[in-house]
């Protein structure tokens, strides 16, 4: 019981943080409409984030340089709920938000994921077919509570999809769980982000996730450079990369 008032406590910490961070980069009522509006997708969309997750990958949004030729992108959609928050922002900035998703679920694997570093357990949770959104359901949510016009679809398994997407990257949220699938979309979303882009996971709490941020042979190799440096790794839940100039 007290771990869990504890993780209540710091969520609340965090979200009330990164609202004052909004408010240096957003008109208040501008920023009220927003939490609105979050707030009605999280009660209609099975949402699995952290008001804060959202949150920290808004402000990285906010915070690109105004006027930067790229593109907003989500790997890992599930029902569209952070789908529909991110659109709101990109319709905000006059920006289009490609989704990347299979819409059939995760891959079949044979990864064996057991719990977060923080203890949770985690067995069982990432089998093949497992957090599945159609598309039509993603696009019916995002129709209802978000900004289609301003969203792109591509859909797919992302070893097939992202090696031609030839678009400048601005920013790119990666809640795709399986270490496999964020070795893929490191790979061949990071090269196309511009300097000063911004790339947060959502999987920074799964250990065989982490072994691939961490990975310095990995990012020479496959990536073809340097490792970066990843703000909250084997700390946190979300992992940000502010992509060198």
């Amino acid at each position: 019981m007290f771990s869990k008032i504890k993780d209540v406590w710091r969520e609340a910490l965090e979200v009330a943080r990164l609202q004052d961070e909004l408010s240096q980069l957003m008109p208040q009522k501008d920023i009220k409409d927003l939490l609105f509006k979050f707030k009605v997708i999280s009660e209609n969309v099975e949402c699995p984030h952290n008001q804060s997750h959202i949150l920290s990958f808004v402000v990285s949004m906010l915070k690109l340089p105004k006027g930067t030729d790229g593109v907003i992108m989500e790997a890992g959609c599930f029902k569209g709920g952070s789908t529909a928050k991110f659109s709101l922002v990109a319709k905000y900035l006059g920006l289009q938000l490609f989704v990347f998703d299979s819409f059939e679920g995760l891959p079949e694997n044979e990864e064996d994921h057991n719990q977060t570093i923080d203890g949770k357990s985690i067995k069982g949770w990432f089998k093949g077919k497992e957090f599945s959104g159609t598309k039509e359901e993603v696009k019916s949510n995002i129709q209802k509570y978000g900004e289609i016009s301003v969203c792109r679809f591509v859909e797919g398994w992302f070893e097939d999809t992202l090696p031609d997407f030839s678009e400048k990257i601005l920013a790119a949220y990666i809640d795709v769980d399986l270490a496999s699938s964020t070795r893929t979309c490191l790979k061949y979303i990071y090269p196309k982000m511009i300097p000063g882009g911004i790339l947060v996971s959502q999987d920074g709490d799964f250990p065989l996730v982490i072994e691939v941020f961490d990975n310095d042979e990995f990012w020479l190799e496959e990536v073809g450079c340097e490792k970066p440096e990843i703000k909250g790794l084997r700390k946190n839940k979300i992992l940000t990369i502010v992509k060198p100039h």
